[in-house]
């Protein structure tokens, strides 16, 4: 797809002036069987056809695990779906960890190529997901070099237990924090309407990343850019600190 600006009622100011990066998991870096352990474990509690790849993507990503539970039930009308979230998220988890031994995890080849364009700028880069079991996950994937994807990160706040997760500002905020950089100077890649909503929220410049063609939601929750690969950034202009898809 092409890249796609948010519209110019939307403040542009911080697509320049760039100079770090936070980047999240699941559906950016990483093809997880996040969304797959969702939808298999809801057998018993509800239909698990109608858990959707549009609903996981509005619902439940981004959200720490119990949160995700409970937005997933209470969408799909089940009976008391805070009382029955924490069986949920415990089956979830189970399937999950299941999914990530049998090798259900790959890298996005125009993440891994971004991440290492990123690296041989020296920019400071940071990881945050919600998700605990991100840092399992990311040890299972190498760059071309041969390098962990994990290792590539100079900031990792993955999967740490904060009062509030996304679309809560929190996770990035102390990414922020821990880069050492000013959050008017960072651009977050995210997948997720939550993890856009936060990013705005901590007054960092969001890039939406719609793998699965959800540009027009990622733009909704407030994206200053969407692409649906990160290989449409222009690495020349991010090296003057713009950021421009192609």
């Amino acid at each position: 797809m092409t890249a796609v600006a948010a519209p110019v009622n939307q403040s542009s100011t911080h697509l320049k002036g760039l100079t770090a990066a936070i980047f999240d998991v699941d559906g950016v870096l990483l093809a997880s069987p996040h969304e797959r352990a969702w939808r298999e474990a809801l057998r018993g509690f509800a239909d698990p056809t109608r858990f959707t790849s549009e609903m996981y993507q509005a619902q439940v990503a981004g959200r720490p695990r119990m949160a995700g539970a409970v937005a997933a039930l209470d969408y799909l009308g089940v009976t008391d779906a805070v009382g029955q979230a924490v069986a949920y998220a415990e089956r979830k988890q189970r399937r999950l960890e299941d999914l990530i031994n049998a090798g259900n995890v790959e890298g996005f080849p125009d993440a891994l190529r971004f991440v290492q364009a990123l690296a041989d700028l020296e920019w400071p880069m940071a990881v945050a997901s919600s998700s605990k079991n991100a840092n399992s996950m990311m040890k299972t994937v190498h760059l071309a070099s041969g390098q962990c994807l994990l290792e590539i990160f100079s900031v990792n706040v993955c999967g740490r237990d904060l009062p509030q997760g996304k679309p809560d500002p929190a996770i990035f905020l102390l990414a922020a924090a821990e880069l050492k950089a000013d959050p008017a100077c960072i651009f977050v890649a995210e997948d997720a309407t939550a993890g856009i909503e936060a990013a705005r929220s901590g007054g960092m410049t969001a890039l939406g990343v719609a793998r699965v063609g959800d540009a027009a939601p990622l733009l909704a929750a407030g994206a200053d850019l969407v692409v649906g690969s990160l290989d449409e950034i222009a690495i020349d202009q991010l090296a003057r600190g713009y950021l421009f898809g192609g």
